[in-house]
């Protein structure tokens, strides 16, 4: 049987939660298949690193330490992942699907010329083959896909899977690459950062999103936000409510948004367009509160409420208050 490299992304010292969301992919493969895992760290100075990721599930981790490496370059990491895939001669190779991940995972892919999955939602293993499911259609079907290649690279969803928050002993092992700034296309020059906004609804476990049914700016404030406060989490919209002016675009939850899986979706007076629903649907449960009982949000619903927002969100409010004491 064949192995897993995932390859784990470094950001401001820390290895991101998308690549532990890897590690639980990856374990849960290797747990129905057999397989093993081993991980890849590069970057300079992420030595430590390296041994966190291997007691928390990484496997076998392969560490390149390298001063090139210290910021992103697509040649260096590229050569960096390519000398982890020869040491392990893996049958899978995993990224998160970020703008790293999409820049090397292809690349990759094309020079071993081997198969290339993106943006998948899970990876499952049925008669001991790998079946990927992934998004089309701008997330009207999901399809299921497989490949005859000896090895395939996928990207996978941040937030498609829980990050790994157990214990494993794993190993660590120094992965030489002779890299060279001569040999490099292209420099680095730097990191430009957005303004903060303090709203990340990718790690919120419960949030209350609005439509346009929610009929006015000042209704978000009197009506939702009071909801998504009870239950602790965050407030979040439709592209309408944020093409209106309504809300800034950091509260959009949709395929022109921000992709998420929270505990707990409730939407409300949000009728479910296609891209709405490529960023939310993946929610562990989703409660859908409309007046139209013919809403596609409803398709996706645990739990459909056919009635005014109105009437219910702010009684749904007070029970939860109530409740708390």
């Amino acid at each position: 049987m064949g192995s897993i490299l995932l390859v784990a992304e470094v950001q401001k010292g820390r290895i991101r939660e998308s690549s532990y969301e890897l590690v639980t992919l990856a374990r849960k493969l290797a747990d129905t298949s057999g397989r093993d895992v081993a991980s890849l760290v590069m970057g300079k100075g992420v030595g430590d690193l390296a041994k966190e990721l291997s007691g928390k599930g990484g496997g076998s981790v392969s560490v390149v330490d390298h001063d090139l490496l210290e910021n992103y370059t697509v040649d260096a990491y590229c050569a960096a992942a390519r000398a982890a895939i020869d040491a392990v001669s893996p049958d899978l190779v995993l990224f998160s699907h970020t703008p790293i991940g999409w820049d090397i995972a292809p690349r990759l892919a094309a020079g071993l010329d081997v198969g290339f999955l993106s943006d998948c939602f899970n990876i499952e293993v049925e008669d001991g083959n790998l079946v990927f499911f992934r998004r089309v259609f701008n997330g009207k079907l999901d399809a299921r896909l497989t490949s005859s290649s000896a090895c395939v690279v996928a990207t996978v969803q941040p937030g498609a899977t829980p990050a790994f928050d157990g214990s494993a002993e794993g190993s660590v092992k120094a992965l030489d690459v002779t890299l060279s700034a001569d040999a490099l296309r292209s420099k680095f020059v730097e990191i430009r950062t957005a303004a903060k906004t303090g709203v990340d609804l990718s790690k919120a476990d419960v949030i209350v999103s609005g439509g346009r049914g929610v009929g006015a700016p000042e209704k978000f404030t009197e009506v939702i936000e009071p909801l998504a406060d009870a239950l602790g989490g965050a407030m979040g919209a439709s592209r309408p409510v944020v093409d209106a002016g309504w809300l800034p675009h950091e509260r959009q939850v949709g395929s022109s948004g921000q992709t998420v899986s929270p505990k707990l979706y409730i939407a409300c007076g949000i009728s479910g367009a296609i891209q709405h629903l490529v960023g939310m649907k993946s929610s562990n449960f989703i409660i859908a509160i409309n007046k139209d009982a013919d809403a596609p949000i409803f398709e996706v619903a645990n739990l459909g409420v056919v009635a005014d927002l109105f009437e219910v969100v702010p009684a749904l409010t007070e029970a939860i208050k109530t409740a708390k004491g």
